[in-house]
């Protein structure tokens, strides 16, 4: 099978707290598979760097702006084979960490039409919380969270 190679900028938004804003998705070329939690992110562009594309990202998927300096990391790269909307990747992710305000406001206003299609909702969740729920994408996302709320306290 041939998979397309995707470089990936994805940011965790930590509050303090120490819950992470995810978004909740759908692939549309694979209804049968439901809903589950992922992410903001997604592919570096031509002329952009990964810290670029994060910032983006963020202001695409969830409305909120940061200038590049609020994020931290990344801190963690992470490789992953998925398929989405009928085409087969092979990911190779980026995380940062950002620490936000739970307050803030949430806009799904500029989104891709495709993403209109797929993204659910927003929500802030525990690592615990969502390896108990189960529907993390990818499956090491709880894990990732926890390495991104450690680094936006300072702990190693």
């Amino acid at each position: 099978m041939v998979r397309l190679r995707r470089e990936s900028a994805r940011v965790l938004p930590v509050s303090p707290d120490g819950e992470v804003l995810l978004l909740q998705d759908t692939d549309p070329g694979n209804p049968a598979r439901g809903a589950y939690w992922t992410s903001i992110g997604g592919a570096i562009d031509v002329g952009e760097d990964a810290v670029d594309a994060a910032v983006r990202e963020l202001w695409e998927e969830a409305g909120v702006r940061v200038m590049p300096g609020a994020l931290v990391g990344p801190v963690q790269i992470h490789d992953d084979e998925y398929s989405w909307n009928g085409v087969d990747y092979s990911g190779h992710n980026a995380y940062f960490a950002l620490a936000l305000d739970r307050e803030i406001e949430i806009s799904f206003a500029n989104l891709e039409p495709l993403e209109v299609a797929s993204v659910v909702q927003a929500g802030w969740w525990t690592p615990d919380k969502l390896g108990a729920e189960g529907t993390a994408t990818p499956g090491a996302l709880p894990d990732i969270m926890e390495i991104a709320i450690k680094a936006v306290r300072g702990e190693s």
